[in-house]
């Protein structure tokens, strides 16, 4: 028995080592990667056992807590290339609120700050730039919420298209901020906003609804839209029109959630019952991975062509970071054919103990067993 468990052990130490998953939480946590800076820093969460989140950097092994507002939970949604970090937090009063998380300096110790809302009592932050501007929404006075983009100093109402409510998703270098607004009619729409033009509706797929996720430095858009037949499809805006990603996809909803300086595309895939799919649209080709090489839930694509996100195994979410680019063709390594020997003597082991087992019932007890 010891020989075989040490052949199952060899073989699960393999299967470890092809790829590794989490921020290192315990095995009843979970955790969630939502952003990667070009300095291999991840802003993410980090779940409890009995469902308390915590914003988390991780990098290395090691594993920063953001802390919170004074309340009980936080989240991380985005990180730039300066360490400067946003999300939600619970205040005092169990409110959540976007907050600005800065690392230490020389001349400044790391913290927290809350970014206030637009005359409600709630606000998160989703996206932030390099410039350390953030996109997020908040409540306002009559209850409602609003997109804002917040420089630092003071937060903006961006407002809506004619309607209730709006919310930003995305911002890129320039300042622009992309997200959705409701029109007067109460249908939601992905929008652009610019400082010099304000909100323009970018339509739909010919569907009632859309929701733009993200933007890139050139002006390129991503999100989803409700297409004539009451589906949803993911679609990347060029600046002129919108382009039907998820027609490219033979079945199921799409919708896109990162795009990266070079114009590659990240979303995912939803079937009814079925686990979701990673999709990456990447020089006008349409890549779905399989289950194995995907995650269940896909958030945004560096510009070095990471997607990131959480795995789901165990039932449990584990933050995972893969690579745009799957190759299919397998590579053989000398690791495989030591694999393969141990392979062949398991198989060799389990033939000997079935057949001592065989002659045991049948002629009775071996005289060498």
């Amino acid at each position: 028995m010891r020989n075989i468990s040490f052949l199952l052990a060899v073989l699960v130490m393999h299967g470890a080592a092809m790829a590794q998953a989490g921020f290192g939480e315990r095995r009843v946590e979970q955790s969630l990667a939502a952003d990667i800076n070009p300095a291999g820093l991840t802003a993410g969460e980090i779940r409890t056992e009995d469902g308390q989140r915590r914003a988390v950097v991780y990098h290395r092994g090691q594993v920063t807590d953001l802390g919170t507002l004074g309340g009980t939970d936080s989240y991380a949604t985005g990180i730039n290339s300066a360490g400067t970090v946003t999300g939600g937090a619970r205040n005092g009063n169990n409110r959540w609120r976007a907050f600005r998380w800065q690392p230490a300096t020389a001349s400044r110790q790391e913290g927290m700050q809350d970014l206030g809302t637009l005359g409600g009592e709630g606000s998160l932050g989703i996206a932030i730039n390099q410039a350390g501007q953030i996109a997020g929404y908040a409540d306002v006075e009559d209850g409602s919420f609003h997109a804002f983009v917040h420089d630092g100093a003071r937060m903006k109402d961006l407002g809506t298209l004619g309607g209730l409510t709006s919310y930003a998703t995305g911002i890129n270098n320039s300042g622009t901020v992309v997200g959705a607004a409701q029109l007067e009619n109460g249908y939601r729409r992905a929008f652009v906003w610019t400082p010099t033009g304000g909100m323009r509706d970018l339509g739909t797929l010919g569907g009632r609804v859309s929701v733009a996720t993200a933007i890139n430095d050139t002006g390129m858009v991503v999100g989803a839209s409700e297409t004539a037949d009451r589906q949803w499809h993911a679609f990347l805006h060029d600046g002129t029109k919108m382009i039907d990603l998820g027609a490219m996809i033979a079945q199921g909803q799409s919708y896109a959630t990162g795009i990266n300086a070079a114009g590659d595309v990240a979303g995912t895939i939803r079937f009814r019952d079925n686990a979701p799919l990673t999709f990456v649209y990447k020089d006008g080709r349409m890549r779905i991975h399989p289950n194995r090489n995907g995650l269940y839930e896909t958030a945004k694509i560096t510009d070095d062509g990471k997607v990131v996100g959480a795995h789901y195994t165990g039932h449990r979410y584990q933050a995972f970071a893969m690579p745009s680019t799957i190759d299919l063709s397998y590579k053989t390594k000398s690791s495989d054919y030591v694999l393969l020997a141990l392979l062949v003597l398991m198989v060799g082991w389990c033939v000997r103990k079935g057949y001592q087992h065989w002659r045991h019932g049948v002629l009775g007890k071996p005289s060498i067993y």
